[in-house]
């Protein structure tokens, strides 16, 4: 018997030494390894491959300081919980990300608080007023969501909590949520980054001023250097030639040509032509059709009439043909409207405005620049046609909607027409483009007019068919356009009367991003995450309920346990 006992023991020794055995040989095995399983529905823990390969990459530690803790609401909580666990996601793909939370607000020294405060403001962190439920009514409390990050002696701050005008506090923490990947592997790029690539916007024919694209070169800034360059039949405007030999390189990576309203020369048309065929890529937003808007706001109408650019023949050789027309859409933004009789106290109210439609991507249209985006605002936009061009791939970024109604130039555009409500019959021209991407090998528009003795000349290195690249073609300049308001700069997209922000920025950042073959940045930027969030009035009227029915159900759940558990026991050894 008792010999039994021992090789029971001795059995149950080696089982036990054999299982840690297994479990170490294991872990041991699975360290050669890594594989990460994430079971939510919009794959929220799982980062883009751009971020992976960025992370795998740092050679130094990234130290992430967030402001963002201590006693905080449900929110803000929310909020710092999401940007630990994108931490903890970032440091499985790089040992280099450190971080830590810190809460401004604990410092019981009261100068001592104040001046942090002030340097966090001063670093570009700005404060947020959270209320906070207490037990003798709601107390507010300033917080910091941002953080600043170090990489290798240099410095950053990114702000975390998206300040969206219009939108809920639950709307904006999903924003904030959904942007948490790119606002911090943004942060690391921008501090890894040696040298920013150019990009230029074109002058010289009365594009759209440094103050009306003020908003978006701001934007532009954080990825490349941001210039402004007038060509004036230069060839050295836009290409540059390698160590004095013909060989030409374009000095931009792509170039921007916002809202222009007079004609380009002859000289720079070609210049244009020969920086795409080198290779340049072209962020082309084009009016087709002038409209005055002081004349709408001063008189309440303007004419509309075709603009010619001479670009027409460029465009329909690249692939596309952009009509002197303009587009009427149902789907449209408001504008104000006095409604008071003649000299009557004003009264205004919001009517919508066909001629400023409402444009957005199509549900189930996956292209990297317009995936993800919110609606963009138009105004005076036109139709684009596509035209049969060798090689050419051509993709339809943004269309019209079902409702839209075309009006050919010249015209009389007035905002009485806003008082009428719109005949849905007249809206059947559904579906017109008005951003096109262009992608292939271009032929030049000048294969067949240029001289031989400039075709043969190695001051201009002429090419008759392009290198690959790419332009994006956009039938609207207003699309760029910041407005000003008493003298102060407003957001790109952000529409005063509507009070609502509009997807004009990232749009225009995709197309740059695009162009310049960052898609990474778009991916990452267009990423969407759902928040199942509690309806707050089922939760305040059911609160009771539910708090009750947790209390009390795993304490009947464990008697009941109990009780059957001594059943069974005693029917086992009774029996």
């Amino acid at each position: 018997m008792m010999e039994k006992k021992l090789n029971k023991k001795r059995r149950d020794l080696i089982n036990l030494l054999l299982t840690v055995l297994i479990i170490i040989l294991l872990n041991f095995i699975s360290s050669f390894f890594f594989k990460r399983f994430d079971l939510t529905e919009e794959k929220r823990y799982t980062i883009s491959e751009q971020t992976r390969d960025m992370l795998k990459k740092l050679d130094d530690a990234v130290y992430f300081k967030i402001y963002l803790d201590g006693k905080l609401n449900a929110d803000n909580n929310h909020l710092r919980n999401a940007t630990r666990e994108m931490l903890d996601e970032f440091r499985a793909y790089s040992p280099n990300i450190e971080y830590e939370f810190i809460n401004p607000s604990a410092n019981p020294d009261k100068k001592q608080r104040e001046a942090l405060y002030k340097q966090l403001v001063e670093k570009g962190i700005n404060p947020k007023n959270q209320e906070t439920g207490m037990e003798n009514g709601v107390s507010e409390q300033i917080v910091f969501p941002g953080a600043v990050v170090s990489y290798r002696g240099k410095e950053l701050t990114v702000q975390l909590m998206k300040d969206q005008k219009g939108l809920s506090a639950e709307q904006q923490i999903n924003g904030s949520i959904e942007a948490l990947e790119y606002e911090l592997s943004n942060v690391i790029r921008k501090l890894r980054v040696q040298v920013k690539p150019k990009i230029a916007f074109i002058e010289g024919q009365h594009e759209l001023d440094s103050l009306h694209t003020a908003d978006i070169t701001s934007a532009l800034s954080e990825y490349y250097r941001v210039e402004r360059v007038t060509i004036h039949g230069s060839i050295r405007a836009l290409m540059d030639t390698l160590n004095r030999d013909t060989s030409f390189v374009t000095r931009y990576k792509a170039i921007i040509i916002a809202k222009p309203d007079s004609s380009f020369s002859d000289k720079d048309q070609f210049l244009i032509d020969q920086y795409i065929m080198h290779g340049g890529k072209v962020l082309w937003l084009i009016n087709p059709v002038l409209t005055s808007m002081d004349s709408l706001k001063r008189n309440t109408f303007t004419f509309a009439i075709p603009n010619t650019l001479k670009l027409e023949n460029m465009l329909f050789k690249y692939g596309v043909r952009i009509n002197t027309n303009l587009l009427m859409d149902m789907e449209c933004a408001r504008i104000p409207l006095n409604m008071a009789l003649n000299r009557g106290e004003p009264k205004f109210k919001f009517l919508p405005f066909v001629f400023f439609p409402l444009i957005g991507p199509a549900p189930n249209d996956n292209n990297p620049i317009i995936k993800n985006l919110d609606l963009i605002e138009f105004r005076f936009v036109s139709g684009i046609d596509t035209i049969a061009s060798k090689g050419i791939k051509k993709t339809i970024l943004l269309r019209s909607s079902r409702y839209t109604r075309t009006m050919n130039t010249p015209a009389r555009v007035s905002t009485s027409m806003a008082y009428m409500p719109p005949d849905e019959r007249q809206f059947r021209n559904s579906y017109q483009p008005v951003a096109v991407l262009l992608e292939g090998a271009f032929e030049s528009n000048f294969k067949y007019t240029i001289s031989t003795a400039v075709k043969q000349s190695k001051e201009f290195g002429f090419i008759a068919n392009g290198r690959p690249t790419k332009m994006i073609v956009v039938s609207s300049g207003d699309i760029i356009s910041n407005d000003i308001a008493r003298g102060q700069i407003v957001p790109l997209g952000y529409d005063l009367y509507m009070n609502q922000l509009f997807g004009n920025k990232n749009f225009i950042l995709n197309c740059v991003n695009y162009l310049c073959d960052d898609s990474g940045l778009i991916s990452v930027r267009s990423r969407e995450i759902t928040l199942r969030l509690l309806d707050r009035k089922k939760v305040k009227n059911e609160e009771l309920q539910w708090k009750s029915l947790n209390m009390i159900l795993p304490v009947v759940l464990v008697l009941l346990f109990g009780l059957i558990r001594y059943y069974l026991r005693k029917k086992k050894y009774t029996s």
